[in-house]
């Protein structure tokens, strides 16, 4: 069933396939949301759109039948420009008084697609659907409530599943930047593909595909200066500086960072270090990817020290990390515990140094032994003579 036939047909099609009575599917909708009371009344006015869902709906209707919810957004932007033309057509019908002028309008407005003398009336609704230039609400209100749980970070989600999870925004932020917009809300979607963007590069990052994180801060940096939101593009410069500086190279990681401050300005923003991070508000010191939490701060600098080899500077740090690191922070606890092993071998105990790194890396689940992790744990292997190497490289070539 496609989209473009609007909400009611493709839930009633979906429903009907699966052999449901209307009852039988408000029960499978009142129990997704745990039991709580769903009126058949109520989808009985979605499928005949009597009413169409609002977004506090959306994510259950595509659970329940199993659509991606950018499918069930865009069947009720089809529904919604569907009444608005029939709203049009029943006035231009009052105003003139006949059937004639009425067929006359709709010979206009398929003109005006391209469709015009075409027989079927639904063939020329397809093309003033195609035709219609203005700004899609709906969808622009869904990806707002999509960077909004993006921006949440992880919560014990392998980076792998995040990013497939995403690919469905991903396609419909494509789907709407291509499509004109007036200048106002342009500016509101462009922001937002730069969050969503630049939480797209976060993931690469941390699954090792420096060169396409690279490429996600540059589309995100892209549109964050068309936004015009200097916050957002100081969090992109920031967020983006810890490519190089989890990759050993804090000198470039200094420069952006320092890009990041002057476009933050005055006001504190999660582009600073240790000097602003007291003063951040409770949106920029929240623990999310777009925020810039205590705990976020000491695992930064950890690694700033770390790979710096001021030991002592390191373990205060690491400790503070792990005091507010909350599960099931899988990811966050293991770069402690391997900067951890890091600087107890710069510190002369390469033994040590690989037992930490050993036990930090059998700890991990599956999904997470690759990319970032990887990465670190791989370079230190490569640090450690005799013994303590082949230890080490034992564990990651195991299974």
């Amino acid at each position: 069933m496609m989209a473009s036939e609007g909400i009611g047909a493709l839930l009633r099609g979906i429903r009907e396939a699966a052999g449901l009575t209307r009852e039988e599917q408000a029960a499978l909708l009142q129990a997704a949301q745990g039991g709580k009371w769903f009126d058949p009344e109520n989808l009985k006015r979605w499928e005949t759109e009597k009413r169409l869902p609002t977004p506090m709906w959306h994510a259950l209707l595509a659970e329940c039948y199993g659509r991606p919810a950018e499918e069930i957004v865009r069947a009720i932007v089809v529904s919604r420009r569907r009444r608005r033309l029939h709203r049009l057509i029943g006035e231009e019908a009052r105003e003139e008084g006949s059937a004639v002028d009425r067929r006359k309008f709709l010979g206009v407005a398929a003109a005006a697609t391209g469709m015009a003398g075409l027989p079927d009336i639904a063939e020329a609704r397809h093309g003033i659907n195609a035709g219609l230039s203005t700004s899609d609400g709906g969808g622009l209100a869904y990806l707002d409530g999509a960077f909004e749980r993006h921006r949440g970070g992880y919560r014990g989600r392998p980076p792998s599943e995040v990013l497939g999870q995403m690919k469905g925004d991903l396609d419909l932020l494509r789907e709407l930047l291509g499509r004109p917009h007036p200048a106002a809300v342009r500016k509101d979607l462009a922001r937002t593909a730069a969050g969503i963007t630049g939480l797209v590069a976060i993931i690469q990052h941390d699954r090792d595909d420096q060169r396409d994180a690279v490429g996600w801060f540059a589309t995100a940096e892209q549109a964050a200066r068309e936004s015009g939101d200097r916050h957002m593009l100081a969090w992109v410069l920031s967020r983006h500086a810890m490519v190089p500086l989890n990759y050993g190279a804090p000198h470039a990681a200094a420069t952006m960072a320092i890009r990041a401050r002057a476009e933050a300005g005055r006001s504190p923003s999660a582009a600073d270090a240790r000097a602003a991070a007291a003063r951040l508000d409770s949106v920029q010191g929240a623990d999310t990817w777009f925020g810039y939490a205590p705990q976020k701060h000491h695992v930064h600098l950890s690694q700033a020290f770390t790979l710096m080899g001021r030991t002592r500077e390191a373990y205060v740090e690491q400790e503070s990390a792990l005091a507010l690191t909350k599960s099931p922070s899988v990811m966050t606890r293991a770069l402690i515990a391997v900067d951890r092993a890091v600087c107890v071998r710069a510190d002369g105990d390469p033994a040590t140094a690989a037992d930490l790194a050993v036990s930090a890396w059998l700890q991990l689940p599956a999904a997470y032994r690759d990319g970032l992790v990887r990465s670190r744990v791989e370079s230190l292997c490569r640090s450690l003579p005799g013994r303590p190497g082949s230890t080490l490289r034992d564990a990651l070539t195991s299974r």
